[in-house]
């Protein structure tokens, strides 16, 4: 039985490079943002859906983001409409993930999905880990990113739930001020979860 763990947390917490811990240790992980970007690229599945609603969206048979991001800026319907056509094609993505996984015997396939909660995949995990660190040291991480200001950050943050909530809701917390912190934390979830009768 592949055990389904949720991995989320705010922007700048560290996430990708804790879920690369997870890889490390040879468990399966499925990237959802890694799943959008094939969805929107050129042969993807979203491209032809996409396009028939905005057209203006589509550059070189792909999604162009910059483009989508001002259609849906100037429809204030234009976000529903995106999600009920790409939502389903991320849904069957994952569900093929979690397929294989099982058929490899995998004991653990970890789902790094940033908007878990948001959006409402956790009710599908049998556990979730919030990846977390200090609100100083995250804003100084994503403030350090290419080309992000501060209002662009208030912004992700406005679209995110809360840190505290997100740990109040998860399973483990992983700490990510050191890296050796959070390898420790990452190691002590997979032995927990090892462990279970039913794992």
């Amino acid at each position: 039985m592949t055990y389904r763990l949720g991995l989320t947390g705010s922007v700048g917490m560290g996430k990708s490079t804790t879920s690369a811990m997870f890889a490390d240790r040879g468990h399966p992980v499925w990237d959802a943002d890694a799943a959008v970007h094939q969805l929107y690229a050129k042969g993807g599945a979203a491209v032809a859906p996409v396009g028939e609603v905005f057209p203006g969206a589509i550059k070189g048979d792909a999604i162009d983001r910059a483009a989508l991001r001002a259609a849906l800026a100037a429809d204030p319907d234009g976000f529903a409409r995106l999600e009920a056509i790409v939502h389903p094609l991320v849904a069957a993505d994952r569900a093929s993930f979690l397929e294989e996984a099982q058929q490899a015997g995998a004991a653990i396939a970890v789902f790094d999905i940033p908007l878990l909660f948001e959006t409402g995949p956790d009710a599908q995990m049998d556990g979730v880990a919030v990846v977390s660190a200090g609100a100083d040291l995250q804003r100084s991480r994503v403030l350090s990113r290419p080309g992000m200001t501060a209002e662009a950050f208030a912004l992700i943050l406005s679209r995110q739930m809360s840190d505290a909530e997100k740990r109040a809701r998860a399973d483990w917390v992983i700490p990510t001020e050191t890296l050796d912190g959070a390898r420790a934390a990452v190691a002590r979830i997979c032995a927990e979860i090892e462990a279970k009768p039913d794992a």
